[in-house]
């Protein structure tokens, strides 16, 4: 098998460049050469014809065509004509079409018979294009001779010839400039041609065609490989890169690659990195229906943002996973608090037996029966799930271990999750509020310690208020409660609650507002939207 020669794309292009200047110069030169044939025609014979003009008006001429030694007579006189305006021949012919003058002797007193000579014995001037041997024309000019006398008799005609130049006589006529010219030419078309190739193969990061198609190669079955989701755009939002993971992830169909991205994806984020220019990493989205955690950063060359990329995956599994794991974990809680909490009321119940008070232990039964009856039953119909009612009563039982009374604001409705939300986003978002409070309350100096629960439904949103009487945040406190890590308890893995909640009313262009005095307590507000887009500031 013959083995393929592998020229580097450098002298590639400086080869097909160069060639190109050549091909265009080879262009030019014939168009050129054909002008100039062209002109050196009409300058010939517009000369023959000045000349046959002066000839047939010279009187020695006009007055000794008849002559019986018109040939001796006139050849002197045309012949001087003929050396001082360089024509090729001229040549008097009389009546009869005899030649008086001819360059060649011997063809004086010889007929004429060039074939285009009727119309001139016939008073016409002209000019006539003639073949005269092969690979030889050339262009003369016809004017008759008249007596100068008033009859003005025709005597004979004058013909001026000049053969025309061949292709190789211009060169040759030319060959210097054309030498000169040539070599400028190839100097700066080779040099002009090296930089150009040297140019793209700076902008190929110096790779040739074959390496850069094995890297595209390469770099798809990558990308389609791997099962998280990739979107690339340029500088123009035109999606550059999408692998099989995204379209499947997103529901894309068809060949996404050159389209906007914000027509195949309406509600993507990923072109707000464009015009911040630094990455985001870690952050809960909802695109197409889909709960995403993405990170995305800018793709720079030098210091210029020329597109943006993004890597997520989906939630949906890990959501379920973490539902589940909030649930047996709030479940673990509650049963703890519980037993704890009962432990307790059934040593009150033994301690009032013992002292024979069967009475007062029995009301002390149904007292705790009503209370545990009357919670459960106001959750029960005004939350209707499962697992948020579940929270509410866990930190209920938690907040009662701590000695901290959690009231559940009784115009409080909840039926249906507002559109991007799941019931662990629910969970965590009221968990960790309630938790934040009872932290804020554990170091009140205030004899009130109460948690007032709201989750308020409507057509357009649905709102969460947690409010504390605890001891309030500083203005530093507040700058800084929703960055990651940040956190007023010094112990470890603290300060990841708030931010969490702020990824999730961001992702579902929800809002959430704070007011916090120090020494009276803290007030979160949440405001999610039941459709995205429904809220006024979003």
């Amino acid at each position: 098998m013959k083995k393929e020669i592998n020229i580097p794309i450098r002298w590639k292009i400086t080869g097909l460049s160069f060639g190109i200047v050549l091909f265009a110069l080879l262009i030019i030169g014939i168009i050129l050469l054909g002008y100039m044939l062209s002109v050196k025609e009409e300058q010939f014979s517009q000369r023959a014809l000045i000349t046959a003009q002066v000839v047939a008006s010279n009187p020695v001429v006009q007055q000794n065509v008849g002559e019986p030694n018109a040939s001796e007579l006139l050849r002197p006189v045309v012949e001087r004509i003929r050396v001082i305006n360089n024509h090729d021949y001229i040549v008097i012919l009389d009546m009869d079409k005899r030649r008086l003058t001819h360059p060649i002797q011997e063809r004086v007193n010889t007929l004429f018979v060039g074939g285009d000579e009727g119309p001139a014995f016939a008073e016409h001037i002209y000019i006539s294009k003639a073949i005269v041997s092969e690979g030889v024309t050339s262009v003369r000019a016809f004017v008759p001779i008249k007596k100068s006398d008033q009859v003005q008799e025709q005597v004979g005609v004058v013909v001026v010839g000049n053969v025309l130049p061949t292709v190789k006589d211009i060169i040759y006529e030319y060959l210097h400039s054309i030498i000169v010219i040539a070599f400028i030419t190839t100097l700066f078309g080779v040099w002009g041609a090296w930089l150009l190739a040297n140019h793209i193969k700076k902008q190929t990061f110096e790779m040739e065609p074959g390496e850069l198609a094995r890297v595209l190669v390469e770099r798809t079955a990558t990308f389609n490989a791997i099962h998280e989701g990739v979107i690339a755009i340029d500088d123009h939002e035109r999606i550059t890169v999408i692998n099989h993971a995204a379209k499947k992830m997103l529901g894309i169909k068809g060949d996404a690659v050159g389209a906007q991205i914000r027509e195949v994806i309406p509600d993507t984020r990923l072109p707000e990195i464009l015009e911040l220019g630094r990455p985001i990493f870690q952050r809960d989205l909802y695109v197409q229906n889909k709960a995403i955690l993405s990170n995305r950063v800018p793709i720079t060359v030098g210091d210029r943002t020329v597109g943006a990329l993004a890597i997520f995956q989906d939630r949906t599994e890990v959501n379920r996973l973490a539902q589940e794991l909030t649930g047996v974990q709030a479940f673990v809680e509650a049963l703890r608090v519980q037993n704890h909490e009962y432990s307790n009321k059934l040593h009150t119940i033994a301690g009032l037996i013992q002292l024979d008070e069967g009475q007062k232990a029995l009301e002390y039964i149904f007292s705790l029966q009503d209370e545990e009856t009357g919670i459960s039953q106001i959750l029960q119909k005004n939350i209707h799930d499962d697992n948020v009612m579940g929270l509410l009563l866990g930190k209920i039982s938690r907040g009662k271990e701590l000695g901290y009374l959690v009231k559940i604001d009784p115009e409080s409705r909840f039926g249906e999750f507002p559109e991007g939300i799941t019931n662990h986003d629910l969970v965590v978002m009221l968990g960790n509020l309630i938790d934040n409070s009872f932290d804020a309350l554990n170091e009140s100096t205030s004899n009130c310690r109460e948690v007032t629960i709201l989750l308020k439904q409507t057509e357009q949103e649905l709102l969460i208020s947690v409010k504390d009487s605890g001891k309030g945040m500083s203005t530093l406190e507040a700058e800084k409660m929703f960055s990651r890590g940040y956190s007023t308890k010094a112990k470890q893995g603290r300060g990841i609650g708030l931010f969490l909640i702020h990824s999730i009313v961001s992702r579902v262009d929800g809002d959430i507002t704070f007011k916090s005095e120090r020494g009276q307590g803290t007030e979160f507000k949440i405001s999610l939207p039941m459709k995205r887009g429904m809220l006024n500031h979003v």
